[in-house]
């Protein structure tokens, strides 16, 4: 088997796509193929060609059952993948945490315009 790095398979948007179908649980290869082609009009041949490198690189497993192979993410790589990420995070969380701080204050500040709105005219007119 090939060593393939992680973030070689991940490159690949068509692979990606395999994988976030993969993700909401295991799909024959036809299943598989029918979203690829129609998505990004490749060939069955080209759509398996990406099923075995997933597989062979680890991101997915595949068993028969009967004449059908079933696909499914293998966590375990994208684990791996997550580990090497760790030390980026610095770069990106506190922009996300701020991000969520903003929406929060946005929505606190409508809920608090929607009460207003709703409070009775204090001259005692409706």
């Amino acid at each position: 088997m090939v060593v393939v790095h992680a973030f070689d398979v991940l490159g690949d948007p068509v692979r990606r796509r395999i994988l976030e179908v993969l993700a909401d649980g295991e799909a024959t290869s036809g299943a598989v193929c029918a979203v690829i082609q129609q998505e990004f009009g490749i060939s069955q041949p080209a759509v398996s060609q990406h099923l075995r490198v997933l597989r062979d690189a680890g991101f997915a497993t595949v068993r028969p059952e009967g004449t059908r192979r079933l696909y499914a993410v293998n966590p375990e790589p994208l684990r791996e993948a997550d580990v090497w990420l760790d030390r980026f995070r610095r770069f990106w969380e506190p922009h996300l945490d701020a991000l969520a701080t903003e929406l929060a204050r946005g929505r606190r500040e409508r809920r608090l315009r929607a009460q207003t709105d709703e409070e009775p005219d204090q001259r005692g007119t409706p």
